[in-house]
């Protein structure tokens, strides 16, 4: 399977779950919440949002995958979707913005500083990071 052919059953994996408005409107929440400090809100909000992300990675898009040769497992960052590896790299696409801190893990605020990602932002981050995997870039 082509990288590009890849990418495009990844996004649309997860399209055939929620539209792009609907991803949006989830994380818009979801934000607002850590904003507020809501931790009622966030805690009806970050079940389901993480979930759904990491269902349709580990689950619905299995073959996809496999037929790619990436193997996926567990996040290791409480906003990573799934942990990716192939051909002796690995990634993490996130659903925030986050930056790299000194040990080389990257890291997101939570209160006050948390920015989830847009639906097309995640799908890039996403891109990006089977591109680093398979060596191949769009």
């Amino acid at each position: 399977m082509t990288f590009k052919a890849s990418t495009a059953q990844i996004r649309n994996g997860h399209l055939m779950v929620r539209d792009a408005h609907e991803w949006d409107s989830l994380a818009l929440a979801l934000s607002h919440a850590y904003l507020a400090k809501d931790d009622e809100l966030i805690e009806q909000l970050l079940p389901p949002f993480l979930q759904s992300w990491r269902t349709v990675t580990t689950y619905l898009l299995k073959d996809t995958f496999d037929a790619a040769g990436i193997t996926v497992s567990i996040p290791e960052h409480p906003w990573g979707i799934a942990a990716l590896s192939a051909n002796g790299r690995s990634c993490e696409p996130l659903l925030c913005e986050a930056e790299d801190s000194d040990n080389g893990r990257a890291e997101a605020a939570v209160f006050g500083g948390l920015r989830l990602q847009t639906f097309e932002e995640t799908m890039t981050s996403y891109t990006k990071c089977l591109g680093r995997l398979t060596g191949e870039e769009l």
